[in-house]
């Protein structure tokens, strides 16, 4: 930015001097032709301003000089009014870029970063507000649910106090049943609260990821059975990892959670964990619907669920791979998803210590 100023200067320097110039060389040459010519003339008025050319040539060089460098003086002010007039639109709602004189163009790439930058900044501002706004419409919804199926039971039972017992058993296991899942709901918003604001601490150990995938297995049974689906694993032996292994047991779980609901009956999850270098890359396959590119750009953001999901009453906020997605970054890992040919692939990357 320093040489783009030193550059101008120079300019107008350069530019300056050359005027100068110029206007004493036209002005000499003038002064020269005007003696010849009034030498010839025998007219009065005339020899007298052949005799006073010196001074007419001194008044000219005054008046010019004076113009010449009050232009120039006007010059750097005009360019500031430029770039105080452009950072003025620099805030405007509108696409038009900013324009000004050659010899400020690096300013007006500056200025119109700028403009572009307020821009940007204001439509991630609108989308933020929009998600915002969406977020607690969804919010709204998961909590009411189950809330409603609560109150609407448990005003049944109030109201029919005589009611038989294995009506009342059954409408008090419903509303225990929904009671559980708004808890799990309010859980898991309170968990990513935790996660955005940074107060999550890892308590690491060597963990045997082959038990840890037996055990996390043994846990989700009933919602593998339900649709028939099985699970396969391969993996390295004596593969274990530096991690915290009760928050990577809820990564896992909230995988595999994920690949039951999404599967097709009937179908083998696989999960195939290996070293690789100085890390561990474990990738969990299922085969359902093919994820399309606009809902798998946003498959890792708090609330996120697919639209068949959305529209049901069952399953949780949407937090579950937003969480995942946290405890991995804290453990320095990645988690990355690819969807194709009826097959879904969640790729996580650990080191081995970290």
């Amino acid at each position: 930015m320093r040489n783009k100023k030193t550059i101008t200067k120079r300019r107008l320097g350069l530019h300056l001097y050359l005027s100068l110039f110029l206007y004493a060389v036209v002005g000499l040459g003038l002064t020269l032709f005007l003696e010849y010519a009034f030498s010839k003339s025998d007219s009065t008025i005339l020899s007298w301003f052949h005799w006073r050319s010196d001074v007419i040539f001194i008044v000219y060089l005054i008046i010019g000089f004076i113009c010449i460098f009050n232009y120039f003086w006007n010059k750097p002010w005009g360019y500031l009014d430029e770039v105080i007039s452009a950072t003025q639109t620099v805030y405007e709602e509108s696409d038009q870029p900013v324009e000004l004189s050659d010899p400020l163009k690096e300013s007006e790439r500056q200025l119109n970063q700028i403009k572009m930058s307020v821009l940007l900044s204001r439509q991630a501002a609108k989308q933020a507000e929009d998600k915002k706004n969406e977020i607690i419409m969804y919010l709204a919804h998961d909590i009411r649910t189950p809330l409603t199926t609560v109150i609407g039971y448990l005003s049944l039972l109030h109201e029919a106090p005589d009611m038989p017992e294995l009506q009342k058993e059954k409408y008090v296991k419903v509303a225990l049943d929904k009671a559980d899942r708004l808890e799990k709901l309010l859980n898991e918003l309170f968990e990513i609260t935790k996660y955005n604001a940074h107060t999550v601490s890892l308590k690491k150990e060597t963990v045997d990821l082959h038990c840890l995938f037996a055990q996390i297995i043994d846990e989700i049974y009933p919602s593998l059975s339900t649709n028939g689906n099985t699970i396969t694993i391969t993996a390295d032996d004596d593969l274990s990892v530096n991690a915290d292994p009760e928050k990577l047991a809820r990564v896992f779980s909230n995988l595999l959670k994920n690949a039951a609901a999404y599967s097709y009956p009937q179908t083998e999850i696989t999960i195939e964990a290996k070293k690789q270098g100085d890390c561990v890359r474990i990738v969990f396959k299922n085969h359902g619907k093919t994820i399309q590119p606009e809902q798998l750009a946003g498959i890792f953001e708090k609330f996120n669920r697919l639209d068949e999901a959305r529209l049901s009453d069952t399953g949780g906020a949407g937090l579950g791979l937003s969480i995942a997605e946290e405890i991995i970054h804290l453990h320095s890992g990645t988690i990355t998803v690819t969807s194709e040919n009826e097959t879904i692939s969640f790729v996580v990357i650990l080191p081995v210590s970290a």
